[in-house]
């Protein structure tokens, strides 16, 4: 009988491809002020680094720089008018949780996304009553990489730690995940940076893509060799 009982997502590059929505508020913002469009790589591979991140990269910002602040003001205002136009769940990922669904398998999302975006995007993508714990910012002290918010929401689902999966595609939810006791999988087709090895993130499992992610999971529940993960 397999160990687990449990899954956690990470939320934008995870379960949700938002970039072409993010595009959309960059490219208005800039066009605003008399610039071209943002150069498309080098913006994805910031998404997961959050809005601030974001906004350094489309305007050459240093992250720390007091000039960022109304920047980020208005980059969150317009996103909250467009941040469901374009985004939808990565290819394959609705069917894996019909699969948790239908295995009576308990799963979340912990983010640190903030709530008045994550509540709202969950609402639409027709999730809040198929998911068992949603964990934002403002339900903990500390973001991760810290470990806080993802013991949270194994307790809101019912599951120890080393019963819980935690699935992210940036360093910190591996190593909050790791952090957290809990067995890490990292994601290849989230927005990974061009320096970022993967690899090299310590986590106990690495896909490429959803189809991947959706084979190691169904071995894991049911107890199959994963030694190619």
């Amino acid at each position: 009988m397999a160990r687990y009982r449990g899954v956690l997502f990470d939320l934008d590059g995870t379960l949700l491809d938002t970039a072409l929505d993010f595009y959309w508020v960059a490219d208005k913002m800039r066009i605003a002020r008399g610039l071209g469009p943002v150069e498309r790589d080098s913006f994805r591979q910031c998404v997961s680094d959050g809005a601030r991140a974001m906004v350094g990269n489309a305007f050459s910002l240093p992250l720390d720089t007091a000039e960022i602040e109304p920047l980020l003001e208005e980059f969150l205002d317009l996103y909250a008018q467009h941040m469901m136009v374009e985004s939808r769940l990565f290819e394959g990922i609705d069917r894996l949780l019909d699969w948790l669904d239908g295995q009576q398998i308990k799963w979340g999302i912990v983010t640190n996304k903030p709530e008045r975006f994550s509540r709202v995007i969950i609402n639409q993508l027709g999730l809040s009553t198929r998911c068992s714990s949603l964990i934002c910012p403002e339900q903990v002290s500390k973001r991760k990489p810290d470990p806080e918010s993802l013991l949270l929401a194994g307790q809101e689902i019912g599951c120890a730690p080393d019963e819980t999966l935690y699935i992210g595609d940036h360093q910190r939810d591996i190593e909050a995940g790791r952090r957290a006791g809990m067995i890490t999988i990292a994601c290849q087709y989230g927005y990974i940076h061009d320096r970022d090895d993967p690899e090299l993130w310590h986590s106990d499992h690495l896909v490429r893509d959803t189809r991947e992610l959706d084979t190691l999971l169904k071995c894991l529940y049911g107890d199959i060799d994963t030694a190619a993960y």
